[in-house]
């Protein structure tokens, strides 16, 4: 996120929790970056305080007891509302419409899995780069944000099992007259802060036993600006300081499909897992992180995020794909 955003393809069979790369009724202006940010609703759900109730409540459906007082899913449930971090302008992921509501399939996501924890979910919209530095104090439960698993974040974090897998795309700004990676050598290229995308850039990029081989186009360097999607929207606002960018293919394809100024270039560069992010220097959250994980695994054998792909992608990208 890809930022959201707003890499090579790992084993599931390895760890569902090891460690990558954002809409409701009516919102203030969102707040990307550090500081306070508004909160806001999904479609018809109430907006009740976000401070936890002091009781706990039963056991959850299909458990023998309920959740430990102190865990992440009590405190959740006690609430009866989860929050979750997103990107406003990362399409087709998450963005607002013009209505001021949320959507795309990071939102879809965040949505059924609240639904499934039998709770009303809350979308706050930080910078992706506040994200994935973990340290969230509170301020959101968990990131349905396209977050892809690497060895520094699953320092901070703890990961489900991914729910999706997407590979990297690089993109050129149209009529660069660049149509090959190698046409990218000495260029600069644009991508989201604190990405996958950046750090592969970079040459920092670590998925442990499954780090990508591929290297950058010779000499080429790294720019940033706060979400992926910027950097072709920037485009077509007529800057012409860099002449690549690299971010999730379903990105540049959006991108593309919305009449950007974008053309594909190469095959992708590398494919990541991504999945449901929990702060560890949050509350006490092994059960919270077990629940969503079934239900992720649930999603993936019922076929519900098959078809949220499909919807919204016009591809199956819930399985391991390339490498």
């Amino acid at each position: 996120m890809a930022p959201r955003p707003r890499g090579l393809v790992i084993a599931l069979a390895a760890c569902v929790v090891f460690a990558a790369c954002g809409r409701g009724a009516t919102t203030s202006a969102p707040i990307l970056g550090g500081g306070a940010t508004p909160s806001v609703s999904a479609p018809g759900s109430a907006t009740p305080a976000v401070t936890p109730a002091a009781s706990i409540p039963a056991a959850t459906p299909g458990t023998t007891n309920p959740p430990a007082a102190d865990d992440l899913l009590a405190i959740v449930k006690a609430r009866g509302k989860i929050l979750m971090s997103t990107d406003p302008d990362y399409a087709p992921q998450s963005s607002i419409t013009p209505q001021n509501t949320y959507e795309g399939f990071d939102i879809d996501v965040g949505t059924e899995i609240a639904k499934r924890l039998g709770v009303e979910i809350e979308f706050v919209t930080p910078g992706w780069d506040v994200i994935t530095a973990g340290s969230w104090g509170g301020r959101w439960d968990f990131s349905v944000g396209s977050m892809t698993i690497t060895s520094d974040r699953e320092k901070i974090l703890s990961f489900t099992q991914p729910y999706y897998y997407t590979p990297a795309q690089m993109a050129a700004r149209e009529g660069s007259g660049i149509t090959t990676l190698d046409g990218l050598a000495g260029k600069v290229i644009c991508v989201g802060a604190a990405t996958t995308y950046f750090q592969w850039l970079e040459g920092t990029l670590d998925f442990g036993s499954s780090t990508p081989e591929t290297t950058p186009p010779s000499g080429a360097t790294a720019t940033t600006l706060s979400t992926d999607r910027k950097c072709a929207s920037s485009w077509r606002g007529g800057r012409k300081d860099f002449d690549g960018w690299l971010s999730s293919i379903t990105t540049v394809d959006k991108a593309i499909k919305d009449g950007l100024p974008v053309v594909k270039v190469g095959e992708p560069v590398f494919y990541e897992p991504l999945a449901v992010a929990v702060d560890k220097s949050g509350p006490p959250h092994a059960e919270f992180v077990a629940a969503v994980d079934k239900i992720v695994g649930d999603m993936h054998a019922d076929g519900t995020l098959t078809g949220l792909s499909m919807k919204w992608f016009d591809f199956d990208y819930t399985h391991q794909i390339g490498g």
